[in-house]
């Protein structure tokens, strides 16, 4: 039997058909996403449609290259990117686009819901955690305010991996991990919290779906859908955020192993079986999509800095990482602030990036495209010194995501932490780590008692790389670090709480 595993992220929406005993990757199948084009700066949306043509394409592709019977199919899971806003009518018809992670246009928005809870403490005393720009509560004030013809007519608020769901069973429903970065619930008691709820709207409670445990399926893949693709009873389970996901796809799923995920954007998280909540709000202190708790780190700007460069020097990958080892640990004394996107953590929503330190030896592309990777490693190490300053002390770091495919990017970010970082054989994580809960799922609801940690310790499997840090660098990077944490202070704009 097979399960299937989505990813729909910002850039694309990957498929992977997963043997379910052994956990081999039969097939795989990539489509991807349009952005909606000539927004304000700030702004970020995709059309919802584009996430079901876009899984259906993959779906094809992978069942293609495969070459399965389609029929073996038994249970499928969807991971999603997080935060955004997929508004629906009385036809549970999107209204308008989808306002998604990197939208970054709801600061105001923000600032108003902190100050009208009582500031970011009383906020945090009454979710568990401190409400980011990005979060969906935010986009839901926002289109209450600016939209307001369009909020009249919001019937049901869903994010992507929702959608998706709905998409395949027909059926309105919020697990546990994704809901937790709404900013509407209270991720210590698994609930909607209905005094945040009422900031925005005493009626938006009634807009929200249920809320159920991630060991409970949704459904069965609609009729004519399995009809398209040849299946016959496939389980959908509740499926969860990315990050939820990539945790079960990257075994992590018990305390001493940290996931470190370097896409578009970059999230640094663990495991904990009790809630953990940040008094200072820096850390998300998500529910997983196992039954437990995932503090988690995120920053908004890592592969797209490098791809943005890329696109400027006119250089691919194998490029880039040839230019990083040309050039001397420290840039030349070139440091670059990552914020080209603005910035979640630390929290510099309106940022800009900046080059800093240019002289005449660190004018070219080497120091150039160094800078820029390590700009982006000393950022996630301001989250990574956040998570362990806790208590959150790694035994491993285990690396996913497109940057974990750089050796330069791996041992600068093993170099900066101090800490050993291995990869995975199975890279796209989220995909597979959806795979595997729908697994879990499927054996659950056939009777079989077992854990997801089972499944995961079982299936998931470290790569033939581990990266170890290089202790001659350590002083040169502890005082870059020192750097670029006085520069970006120094720059912050005043941020109401």
């Amino acid at each position: 039997m097979y399960a299937l595993g989505f990813d729909s992220g910002t850039q694309g929406t990957k498929a992977l058909i997963v043997e379910m005993e052994t956990g081999r990757v039969a097939g795989r199948g990539y489509a991807p996403h349009q952005m909606v084009e000539g927004l304000p700066p700030g702004e970020s949306e995709q059309l919802p449609e584009t996430w079901t043509e876009a899984l259906k394409k993959s779906l094809s592709e992978a069942l293609q290259d495969s070459g399965i019977d389609p029929a073996q199919v038994a249970c499928l899971g969807v991971s999603g990117q997080q935060h955004g806003l997929v508004a629906l009518d009385r036809n549970l018809k999107p209204i308008r686009p989808a306002k998604l992670w990197n939208d970054t246009s709801t600061v105001r928005e923000t600032e108003e819901l902190i100050s009208a809870a009582g500031g970011q403490k009383a906020f945090i005393d009454r979710t568990g955690l401190s409400l980011a720009v990005g979060y969906t509560a935010s986009k839901v004030l926002w289109l209450k305010k600016h939209e307001p013809e369009n909020y009249a007519r919001l019937f049901c608020l869903l994010l992507p991996h929702n959608y998706l769901n709905f998409y395949l069973t027909g059926r309105l429903q919020m697990e546990y991990g994704d809901a937790s970065g709404t900013g509407l619930m209270d991720i210590r008691h698994r609930q909607w919290q209905s005094e945040i709820i009422d900031l925005i709207d005493p009626g938006l409670l009634d807009k929200l779906p249920p809320l159920s445990p991630p060991d409970q399926p949704l459904g069965y893949v609609k009729t004519e859908i399995a009809r398209e693709f040849g299946f016959k009873r496939v389980l959908v389970s509740a499926g969860g955020g990315d990050n939820m996901m990539a945790a079960i796809g990257s075994g992590n799923v018990r305390e001493g192993i940290y996931t470190l995920s370097l896409g578009t954007s970059g999230t640094i998280f663990s495991f904990s079986s009790k809630p953990f909540v940040d008094p200072e709000g820096e850390i998300a202190a998500f529910c997983d999509s196992t039954g437990g708790w995932l503090p988690l780190i995120c920053t908004m700007n890592v592969t797209n800095t490098t791809e943005l460069l890329k696109g400027v020097i006119n250089v691919d990958n194998d490029g880039l990482d040839k230019l990083v080892e040309k050039a001397p640990a420290g840039a030349a004394g070139l440091l670059f602030l990552p914020f080209i996107d603005g910035e979640r953590t630390p929290a510099l929503p309106e940022a800009s990036g900046v080059f800093f330190g240019l002289r005449r030896q660190s004018f070219n592309s080497a120091c150039l495209a160094r800078a820029v990777m390590e700009g982006t490693c000393l950022n996630l190490n301001y989250g990574f010194k956040r998570l362990t300053s806790l208590g959150l002390e790694p035994k491993e770091i285990r690396a996913t995501g497109g940057g974990a495919r750089s050796l330069s990017w791996l041992q600068i970010i093993s170099t900066i932490f101090e800490t050993p970082v291995v990869t995975l054989q199975e890279p796209e994580s989220a995909a597979f780590g959806a795979a595997l809960q729908a697994s879990w799922c499927y054996y659950r609801e056939n009777g079989q008692k077992i854990e997801i940690n089972e499944i995961a310790s079982r299936l998931v499997k470290t790569g033939s790389r581990t990266i170890l840090p290089d202790k001659n660098l350590f002083s040169l990077y502890r005082e870059l670090y020192q750097k670029y944490d006085s520069l970006w202070r120094r720059l912050k704009p005043e941020f109401k709480r």
